[in-house]
């Protein structure tokens, strides 16, 4: 969830460093920090809490920082509060009163969680190492110091011990004092790239951070390490002994992590969605037909699968709640949808004929991650659908459907959400017709219809300013609540979550049927209540329940594709969508749901893509 940064070669660091910390602040961060290896061999260290404004002041733009091999790091505080002694970089030695510490072997920066950390921390102890902070990355660096010293080993095999001693999860980098112009890196679970020029190589959690400098990466495996020097990096397994990881070339444009004009990266994003949904869909599609051969999908295949289980979090197992009920309407097969912190947890009845679909948006995310690991281990063949080519779960799944969404800046996905919608939409559609649950007309019309939704979606985008006056209404309301049945009820649970992680509005989604059991108590004067009516055959058993709500005080806002009195009469305000079959209007209806939240964020002058506590990527449990 935090960021790191490296890099080693000719340039000054710190104004590297700088930039790619600039550009991974959208991953969330409490605090921020560098270190710079000085051609002396002498450790210099900032660190600032707050913005990254504040770290590039206290240097002095970069310039208090001198050396051209150096670490950089943005926080999200796991162990110990957000302070600046517990920011990153951290020590082997001991803080001295400046900047410079001499005393120090080795420093270094880590994302994810030491799980032995208090085992480790008593150690230490016993070795009369003291300790400084609160952190988990501190006993990490002060670990690789301790075997670094005791055996009189190497950088490589000091950190190999490391990794053979701590549980947990790591994306470590490290410099050390006797190795000049070096870095070390070692990884288990958490994100890591490499990139690597002439004469220059760097490093990063994200390859948003290094995109300005390079296109040659390497990904980096779990319990390896690696030594980066200008232009070079070699890598090593647990043994010691050297490895070959291949060169990868990233093919996304480095302006599409900027915001051409835009206020905030989140409305960039939302007006992305026809141009990723577009390219997701040409990239798994061929002759006019959806293809899925690339990614192991064939025909035999599919016949074969005797259920489906798709493990995700957050806003994809919303995806995954809304694939539910089109799968199994078309294609007759049983779906279950689950949390994958709940279903790593569990006892599973595996079908080992089965199919286990894992959706990320990063391919990193720390509970999917497990869950993919665990459907493989009990022998039950897994399909990721991530939006990151190189990505762990795009590496580790036995089949990977790569959505063409691009970078996503904003903590709340938008475009990425709906690639992965469409994905699924499409394998719902193809498991249909492979499994001769519908015929070829039925199957041409499904397609033809998913072809439309880039258009469709431009069109509902040309109602945005209707929307930012319904959302000015509703800027000062502490409550809402959405409604829907069906695949409504999925995407309400997008929409109630878009509202509560950009707005701070207490915000909760239910299947409509189920507001009588209870919940309809909490409904006061001027509440809102947004119901997702794109359902045809429940649209009016939804309605009648948004007009108990109005009975008791609520304002009714409707998202629908139905142009009848039924629905005009029922509410307070309309938002239309454009007509569509009702397997697919979720992926129209989550628009106005996602502008919606975005214009009440907006007029209530809050952050928009960095909303307070959140981070893009769970990397951490």
């Amino acid at each position: 969830m935090c960021g790191i940064v490296g890099f080693t070669g000719h340039k000054q660091a710190a104004e590297v460093l700088l930039n790619g910390l600039g550009r991974l602040e959208y991953r969330g961060y409490d605090s921020a920090g560098m270190a710079v290896l000085d051609d002396e061999g002498r450790i210099n260290m900032i660190k600032a809490t707050g913005k990254l404004k504040n770290l590039i002041e206290k240097t002095d733009q970069g310039e208090k920082l001198p050396g051209h091999c150096g670490i950089g790091h943005t926080r999200w505080a796991t162990h110990g509060e957000p302070n600046e002694t517990n920011a990153h970089p951290h020590i082997s030695g001991y803080p001295e009163d400046d900047d410079v510490f001499t005393d120090s072997n080795v420093v270094g920066v880590h994302n994810g969680i030491i799980e032995n950390y208090e085992e480790l921390r008593a150690k230490l102890l016993r070795h009369d190492y003291k300790l400084y902070s609160q952190t988990d990355t501190e006993i990490a660096i002060k670990i690789v110091d301790y075997y670094y010293n005791k055996y009189k080993i190497g950088p490589i095999d000091a950190i190999n011990r490391m990794m053979v001693r701590v549980r947990g999860s790591y994306a470590l980098a490290l410099m050390f004092k006797d190795y000049p112009g070096e870095i070390y890196v070692a990884r288990k679970d958490s994100p890591m790239i490499i990139g690597v020029t002439d004469d220059e190589t760097y490093l990063a959690s994200d390859a948003s951070a290094i995109l300005n400098y390079t296109r040659k990466v390497y990904y980096i495996g779990n319990h390896q390490a690696a030594r980066l020097v200008p232009g070079e990096v070699h890598f090593y397994d647990l043994n010691g002994d050297e490895i070959n990881i291949p060169c990868s070339e990233i093919t996304w444009d480095a302006k599409a992590a900027e915001k051409n004009g835009y206020e905030h990266f989140m409305m960039k994003e939302i007006h992305e969605q026809p141009d990723a949904i577009r390219k997701t869909l040409e990239s798994i599609s061929k002759k006019g037909m959806i293809d899925l051969s690339e990614a192991g999908l064939d025909r035999e295949y599919l016949r074969s699968v005797s259920s489906v289980t798709i493990v995700a979090c957050g806003s994809a197992w919303h995806v995954g709640m809304a694939a539910q009920y089109v799968i199994e309407e078309l294609a007759e097969l049983p779906v279950r949808v689950e949390l994958a912190s709940e279903y790593r947890y569990r006892k599973n009845l595996w079908d080992k004929g089965g199919l286990v679909i894992v959706i990320s948006q990063s391919g990193e995310t720390a509970d999917t991650l497990e869950a993919l690991r665990i459907a493989k281990e009990n022998g039950v063949t897994t399909l990721g659908i991530v939006n990151v080519e190189g990505s762990s779960i795009a590496r580790e799944a036995d089949k990977v459907i790569l959505t063409k969404a691009g970078p996503e800046i904003s903590v709340a996905t938008t475009k990425a959400f709906t690639a992965q919608l469409v994905v699924m939409y499409a394998l719902a559609v193809q498991m249909a017709y492979e499994r001769e649950k519908i015929g070829k007309e039925q199957y041409t019309e499904y397609i033809n219809e998913l072809r439309s939704v880039p258009d469709k979606i431009a069109v509902m985008l040309m109602q945005k300013e209707r929307i930012q006056w319904i959302a000015s209404k509703y800027s000062s309301a502490k409550d809402a609540f959405f409604i829907g049945r069906n695949s409504d009820y999925a995407i309400s649970m997008e929409g109630s979550l878009k509202l509560k992680e950009i707005s701070y509005v207490h915000s909760e989604a239910y299947a409509a049927g189920e507001l009588k059991h209870g919940t309809i108590s909490l409904i006061e004067d001027h509440t809102p209540v947004i119901g997702v009516l794109t359902q045809k055959n429940v649209i009016e058993k939804t309605i009648s329940n948004m007009k108990e709500c109005k009975a008791r005080g609520a304002y009714l806002i409707g998202i629908t594709n139905d142009h009848g009195d039924a629905v005009k009469d029922g509410v307070d305000y309309t938002i239309n969508i454009p007509e569509i079959n009702d397997h697919f209007a979720g992926i129209l209806a989550v628009v106005p749901l996602q502008l919606l939240g975005y214009y009440i964020s907006v007029s209530k002058g809050l952050d928009v893509d960095k909303p307070r506590n959140l981070a893009k990527s769970v990397t951490v449990e």
